[in-house]
């Protein structure tokens, strides 16, 4: 039977007790897969896949990021980074949780797992850190026009420069996921599109942890994380031979209800990347692995796991 720990870390900032989750499998392990969760969330919603993993042969590690879930020492922390440099900490808090984990098992295969705001802090993880990884997974990603994020950037810069860098911007929120419900008849709550199942969303709202409004600096860093993922100098630093997998609902707004997904995985395709697949599955929203068919979302992405482990490069 698998087994849940919890400990921490100090974070790259030097002071912050990072909290990480870990599920060790019954006997010999046989892998590892981090995962790195999105915005207003924490890595205790990944209890279900983890233990799923752990119970085929998988370690599974996760950390909440700075300004989320149990690694907030104070509440005016929630959805706060740092002044300066926040999305640069968290992408090297990934890379130390990597590396005490790697020190645990040296002989495994290691992969990432990042959904939403964790598929672009794994993007840019996977651009500064070609080494280590087996393959990299990247749940309910997106692309966005250029225009758009800057604009992003600049307007969320203006909301730090009139309120400061721990503002909680309605304006800003709306921006980003003031849409997100215009294509669901009938919702009961404002998060009706994380999934199809009633039971996850309500838990989610009922969760203080999550779905809090950002702070302006979260925002702005994210907007600035996004904008160094999609320029194509960066993505040419990628490992060519890394595997990686995206997967998305058609029906999620953060990747444009496909469109931003495909994009993504074309520009990676552009970049030289050789072992790149995609899956979009019908009627799926935003956490595809909290949708109505999760259980085929699991399998999925445990047979690409198999698929790369037995792999040429096995």
């Amino acid at each position: 039977m698998s087994v849940f720990q919890d400990d921490s870390f100090i974070s790259c900032d030097g002071k912050t007790e990072i909290h990480v989750r870990r599920c060790l499998p019954e006997g010999t392990p046989r892998g590892v897969v981090q995962l790195a969760h999105g915005i207003a969330e924490h890595i205790g919603r990944y209890d279900g896949f983890a233990q799923f993993l752990a119970e085929q042969g998988f370690v599974v590690v996760g950390n909440d990021h700075l300004g989320h879930g149990l690694s907030v020492r104070d509440p005016e922390d929630l959805g706060f980074l740092a002044e300066t440099g926040g999305w640069n900490l968290v992408v090297g808090d990934m890379r130390r949780l990597y590396e005490e984990t790697h020190d645990d098992f040296p002989d495994l295969p290691y992969f990432l797992l990042g959904h939403s705001m964790g598929s672009f802090l794994a993007r840019s993880y996977i651009i500064r850190h070609r080494d280590g990884l087996r393959g990299c997974i990247l749940s309910g990603t997106a692309q966005q026009p250029a225009a758009v994020v800057a604009a992003g950037r600049t307007l969320g810069n203006r909301e730090i420069r009139r309120h400061g860098a721990r503002y909680r911007s309605e304006f800003l929120n709306g921006m980003a996921f003031g849409s997100y419900l215009k294509r669901i008849k009938n919702p009961r709550t404002p998060s009706d599109w994380l999934s199809r199942d009633n039971a996850v969303v309500d838990r989610f709202v009922a969760d203080p942890l999550c779905g809090f409004i950002p702070t302006a600096e979260l925002f702005t860093d994210m907007m600035g994380g996004i904008a160094y993922n999609q320029r194509h100098d960066n993505l040419l630093r990628m490992n060519r031979a890394l595997p990686v997998y995206f997967f998305a609902g058609d029906r999620d707004p953060v990747g444009a209800y496909g469109k931003g997904v495909v994009a993504a995985y074309r520009s990676f395709l552009g970049a030289g990347m050789r072992n790149v697949t995609m899956k979009l599955y019908s009627g799926g929203r935003h956490e595809m692995l909290n949708e109505l068919n999760r259980d085929e979302v699991y399998a999925d992405v445990l047979n690409w796991l198999q698929a790369v482990m037995a792999g040429p490069n096995a």
